[in-house]
């Protein structure tokens, strides 16, 4: 699929934090949305196949499938496809568009498909068509429909009691207040730790939270505060979860070497800081570190870095 320019500091890849965390967890995702099928699904029998790369003829260019994955029920011998696509951005056509995509793959694997759009953007919040109709006065010729998640029309609360990884993760793109973001960040990894997964799929699922709930320097503060009421030792677990993917490199160099060196300024100038302090100080960005670092020349005490990180990073 094809994604509209990311016009942050920091552009996302949509589509492969999608893909990468749906295909780490399809199973789970699949009870997660579709509990009907998945209770049914031969764990063995997923296969991730070949992504497939189609010319649409409409818009001129070239369109690739996100995830396409062969399944068999238990006791059956027959297999069908679930047709995945992460979609970041509204788009007034998805419904024919997802009618070509199935067209094409029944023509080229005569499978029954299922097919699904994760939709994760931000806004609009209005609910996304889910269907293509071709039809006339007195026949319907086709009615297509396609399963929609929309996560910004989701709760997060109604999964926050899903011991689930794809709802941990996923909880960090639903509908969530404002007020609600520090807090749903601590939800969110508070249940990261009580499954207990393997390092690696922990980190995955840390960076992906991380990746959509970058809180600010007043966010941080209440943050923190939200990780004291669940007691030090689920903090501690929650600490280590949130700096081993930092330790493993996604940071880059000049980031990492940049926030180390302020950090060492800062014990010179103002004392020893705080957990939550070097955490807010850890959550700047490159830019941010670079004014801290000429700031901080004229801090003297603990109160001057937090009034500043206070004043000027809300």
């Amino acid at each position: 699929m094809t994604t509209p320019p990311d016009q942050s500091a920091e552009p996302i890849n949509h589509d492969q934090s999608f893909k990468e965390l749906i295909s780490t967890f399809f199973l789970e995702f699949l009870e997660l949305f579709v509990p009907d099928l998945a209770k049914d699904i031969e764990p063995d029998s997923i296969r991730f196949l070949p992504q497939e790369y189609f010319a649409d003829l409409v818009e001129g260019d070239e369109k690739i499938i996100d995830l396409l994955v062969e399944v068999r029920l238990a006791e059956q011998d027959k297999t069908f496809l679930f047709h995945l696509e992460a979609q970041s951005y509204s788009e007034s056509q998805i419904g024919r568009r997802m009618f070509y995509y199935l067209a094409r793959l029944h023509q080229n694997y005569v499978k029954d498909i299922y097919p699904i759009v994760i939709f994760s953007f931000d806004q609009p919040f209005r609910e996304e068509n889910d269907t293509f109709k071709i039809e006339f006065p007195n026949r319907k010729v086709l009615e297509f429909r396609f399963h929609a998640i929309q996560l910004n029309r989701l709760n997060w609360r109604d999964y926050i009691d899903r011991s689930n990884p794809i709802a941990v993760a996923l909880m960090s793109k639903m509908k969530i207040a404002k007020r609600d973001r520090p807090k749903v960040k601590a939800e969110c990894l508070r249940l990261l730790v009580t499954l207990q997964l393997d390092p690696a799929k922990t980190r995955l699922i840390s960076k992906f939270v991380d990746t959509y709930l970058r809180l600010n320097a007043t966010e941080e503060k209440t943050f923190q505060a939200e990780l004291d009421k669940i007691g030090a030792t689920q903090k501690e677990a929650i600490m280590q979860v949130t700096t081993s993917w930092e330790e493993k490199g996604i940071e880059t160099g000049i980031e990492r070497g940049q926030r180390s060196l302020i950090l060492r300024q800062l014990h010179r100038r103002v004392g020893s800081l705080p957990d939550s302090v070097q955490s807010q100080v850890k959550a700047l960005s490159l830019h941010q570190l670079e004014i801290l670092s000429e700031a901080l020349l004229d801090f003297s005490s603990l109160n001057d870095l937090s009034n500043w990180l206070e004043t000027e990073w809300i």
